[in-house]
């Protein structure tokens, strides 16, 4: 593959950035995740192109996590390929993010929310993605076992060794997103983001008033699985096609899709339609209109579907 130049227009093509909560960080409307498609069963050029893709129109933001694959850490070992054939020149146009939380190795110190598995996580990613530090760390979920200033004490400490610029939390409850809040305050290293699984089929965020909580606090909000995992798309409007990921039982059952849901799907279809969209582009444009949230994460298996979303941030 010939050696990579990045558009010169790339901040011309019609991306939008968004203020992260009070902070002095705008992050694209649409950022990019690589929870599917980027692991080491996927062909590495077209992982590859779809990330040159992605900054060439405006995506600034990738998101990633040590287990993302698969295998888990393959992922962050495709970024770190691309880093070093492509994105090296332009690092800091990236803001580029991990997280730690969920299974990664065998044992007792491979999950959860432990400070000895969040600083091991991360000096493994920062090797797989051959950076010397990720502008954004998560604790990739709530742990009811640990304390949770040792899991933001953590954080905190991450930032302050330079391995991190910003931390974020995703998918806590309320109570503890609260408490997360005044924690990291009082340690002046303030929560820069919430990650949470928002779509117009799923409002937990909302309906919990964490939303509510992050645009009262100066805390900026991202949405990822905007689609509901494909099912806010056309692909499942005339029944589940054989190589759908409902099909094979991948994050979505055959028994989700209710005639009453078809129902709503069709819809909802046809109230795009009628506006000249499709179904995905109302459904990610309906995510970003509303308050406090700062970006929507979208995966992308080539670059025509990750163009395609990109049309949610056209007026």
């Amino acid at each position: 593959m010939e050696r990579y130049l990045a558009d010169e227009k790339r901040y011309d093509c019609g991306m939008q950035y968004a203020r992260c909560g009070r902070t002095g960080v705008l992050l694209p409307k649409v950022s990019l995740g690589l929870w599917h498609n980027f692991g080491g069963v996927d062909p590495y050029d077209r992982s590859r192109n779809i990330l040159r893709y992605a900054f060439d129109h405006g995506i600034t933001h990738f998101d990633l996590a040590n287990n993302y694959g698969p295998p888990y850490g393959s992922a962050e070992e495709t970024f770190g390929q691309v880093m070093d054939a492509d994105l090296r020149p332009y690092r800091d146009e990236l803001f580029i993010s991990t997280k730690a939380g969920y299974d990664m190795w065998p044992g007792p110190y491979g999950n959860w929310g432990s400070r000895k598995y969040l600083m091991a996580s991360l000096d493994q990613s920062l090797k797989r993605m051959r950076l010397d530090y990720v502008d954004l760390f998560y604790s990739h979920r709530y742990d009811p076992e640990t304390p949770l200033d040792e899991t933001l004490q953590a954080l905190v400490d991450i930032v302050r060794q330079g391995k991190a610029l910003y931390v974020g939390i995703s998918r806590w409850p309320l109570e503890a997103t609260r408490f997360a809040i005044d924690y990291l305050k009082q340690h002046d290293v303030p929560l820069l983001i919430y990650q949470g699984k928002l779509n117009m089929l799923d409002r937990e965020p909302m309906d919990e008033g964490i939303l509510q909580l992050c645009q009262q606090e100066g805390v900026g909000f991202i949405s990822f699985s905007p689609l509901a995992q494909g099912l806010l798309t056309d692909r499942y409007l005339n029944g589940i096609p054989a190589d759908s990921r409902m099909s094979k039982g991948k994050f979505l059952r055959q028994d989700m899709l209710t005639d009453e849901l078809l129902q709503l799907l069709r819809t909802w279809n046809d109230e795009a339609v009628a506006k000249g969209q499709t179904l995905a582009e109302m459904a990610l444009r309906w995510i970003l209109q509303q308050q406090g949230v700062t970006s929507v994460l979208v995966g992308a298996s080539s670059t025509e579907q990750l163009e395609r979303n990109l049309k949610c941030v056209n007026e």
